[in-house]
């Protein structure tokens, strides 16, 4: 399975690229964030790359950062979207754009995505959002305000659970921040709501 591919551009287009690796030539499909790193024909590049096995065809798909690949990845395990339309996805939005609709369930920011529809934009969130959170916790990226958003995140569905379950929202933001103040560490999302729902029963 190739995972990294590092030569020669002797072909440069917007939907793919041919590298020359010790004389074999590779056909890279890119999305168009990755296009626009890459330098002209004729110069050395490293792209991270997915195998696609299919009964007729290896279709290679090429991206500029492991970012960009895990993402990659990430969609096509989302039904309903193949490889052509994750393609698509990344060529519309930056990475860090797209994990912040994700996480936010930011569906209007997803649907102005060429191609992506109110019913995908939905199933991205739905499937991907807690994947997306649990990648971004295991990498433990030093990116500052990454663990804020991570807690907002939670925050914001602990809030949304209250209000399904019959609670007005302020009263129940009230007591959701009494028990974020009252706990020394940060807390999990079933044990903060836990704590949430004792707080608004006493």
């Amino acid at each position: 399975m190739i995972a990294l591919i590092s030569g020669k551009i002797v072909y440069k287009g917007i939907a793919h690229v041919i590298v020359d690796v010790q004389g074999v030539g590779y056909r890279i499909f890119i999305p168009l964030t990755t296009f626009y790193e890459l330098p002209e024909a004729g110069q050395t590049i490293t792209l991270h790359v997915h195998t696609n096995v299919k009964q007729d065809a290896i279709n290679l798909f090429g991206f500029h950062t492991i970012q960009e690949r895990d993402f990659f990845q990430l969609m096509i395990s989302v039904s309903g979207i193949g490889p052509k339309m994750a393609m698509n996805i990344l060529s519309g939005i930056s990475v860090r754009e797209l994990l912040n609709a994700i996480t936010g369930g930011n569906v209007e920011k997803l649907v102005k995505i060429p191609g992506v529809g109110k019913k995908m934009a939905e199933r991205l969130i739905l499937e991907l959002k807690e994947k997306v959170i649990k990648k971004m916790m295991l990498e433990k990226e030093p990116e500052a305000g990454l663990q804020n958003r991570i807690d907002d995140i939670i925050t914001e569905d602990v809030l949304s659970a209250l209000v399904n379950l019959g609670y007005k929202n302020n009263i129940a933001k009230d007591a959701l921040d009494r028990a974020i103040r009252s706990s020394e560490e940060k807390l999990e999302m079933d044990t903060l709501l836990k704590k949430t729902l004792k707080i608004l029963a006493g």
